[in-house]
């Protein structure tokens, strides 16, 4: 038996010691201020990205996204996978936009691209794909469907920060992008996330809908004179032109991530080692272990049984357990978002026998924890006493 938690040091004493030193001033400013700004352009830079904006969670990032991509575009239908976070989809139904459901492949656990293509209408506003795992979601056949049809890709990154297609970073390839540092992710800032994105329009939109759609939030003086000029009774400094929330982060949120960052892609390439053992030594024949590995910057072990062998599945969770591995069933949120209350009380119809891949991962599929301190040789025993389940 050996511990193996689904997370561990992922805030270091460095980390700590970084916001002592800053607290340790005479005046500290605490809400969103110079450390968020430095964190967003060293974000971005680290990207590729243009504009970067910071948020007190992930979930905030779907949410003022597709917020801001309603104004932009208007109302009607996003695609989205039933193989993701309540989060993504829940943003849909913030911004009164209608999700409509494509089925995953069991390859890179993204769309079934097949099915993707005859899900697009004219109602169609946006794909929102999920990077599930660290893993690559993204094709040249998505990509190019994308642009034949004129519909931004907007990419949930929340589990794969610095995964790649063709030596770009997820993230900086769609029209914008999402990333959580929740603490079990690649890395953290407590709680927080970021909004990525190259267009301007589309980031000035999501600066003001971070802070209750003030207008002085803008960073654009063209922006805030043409509000100016358009409604001369207001005061300038509380002209609200959306309806939003706030979703600040603080200055806090703003040094963890400065300081995590420095060790970001180290750890990558730790986690990537891990993954590439793990998927060599998993038994072909009773799991799915061809998943994509390139590009990928996995953070938790995806456990699938083949198709033919779900009748182990009670079997795999008592070895699991038995050697006090935490694990999660169903990989990302739980498995098949089509199961959920919240879905089921939304009156999208829908027949849960179309979406065959995700329900296979729902039920026979789990994940655990892949962290920079794991060992290959821990890894390698995790994969044994998995490949011997037929015998246990």
């Amino acid at each position: 038996m050996f511990e193996w938690p689904l997370m561990v040091n992922n805030i270091s004493r460095e980390d700590l010691d970084e916001l002592i030193q800053y607290l340790k001033l005479d005046d500290p400013k605490l809400t969103h201020g110079p450390k968020v700004q430095e964190f967003e352009k060293a974000w971005s830079e680290w990207l590729g990205v243009k504009f970067s904006v910071m948020v007190n969670s992930g979930a905030s990032a779907n949410e003022i996204t597709m917020l801001a991509l309603k104004e932009m575009f208007g109302n009607g239908e996003v695609i989205v996978p039933p193989l993701t976070w309540v989060s993504d989809i829940a943003s849909v139904f913030f911004a009164n936009l209608t999700p409509k459901f494509v089925d995953i492949n069991l390859r890179n656990l993204s769309f079934d691209l097949g099915k993707l293509e005859t899900s697009i209408t004219n109602r169609t506003k946006a794909i929102f794909i999920t990077h599930v795992l660290g893993i690559n979601g993204l094709t040249e056949d998505l990509i190019n469907l994308a642009a034949k049809h004129n519909i931004p890709i907007i990419e949930d990154v929340c589990e794969s920060h610095g995964a790649t297609f063709s030596n770009q970073k997820l993230g900086s390839i769609g029209f914008a992008s999402n990333f959580s540092f929740y603490y079990a992710h690649h890395m953290t800032t407590i709680e927080g996330g970021m909004i990525s994105t190259n267009n301007a329009e589309f980031y000035e939109s999501v600066r003001m809908m971070r802070s209750h759609g003030m207008v002085r939030e803008s960073e654009f003086s063209a922006t805030k004179n043409r509000y100016i000029q358009d409604f001369p009774d207001l005061n300038p400094d509380f002209i609200f032109a959306y309806p939003a929330h706030n979703m600040r982060p603080t200055e806090l949120n703003g040094i963890l991530g400065l300081s995590q960052l420095k060790r970001l892609n180290q750890n990558n390439l730790s986690r990537t080692s891990n993954f590439r053992i793990f998927l060599d030594n998993l038994n072909p024949d009773i799991f799915i272990s061809d998943l994509e590995f390139e590009g990928s910057s996995n953070y938790a072990f995806p456990i699938i049984l083949k198709p033919d062998k779900v009748y182990l599945n009670k079997k795999i969770e008592e070895i699991l357990k038995d050697n006090s591995i935490e694990f999660r069933r169903g990989l990302s949120g739980g498995g098949n978002q089509l199961r959920q209350p919240y879905i089921k009380n939304s009156g999208i119809d829908f027949s849960i026998s179309d979406f065959e891949n995700v329900e296979h991962v729902h039920f026979n599929a789990w994940y655990v924890g892949n962290y920079p301190d794991l060992s290959g040789s821990k890894v390698k025993t995790l994969c044994e006493l998995l490949n011997n389940v037929t015998i246990t």
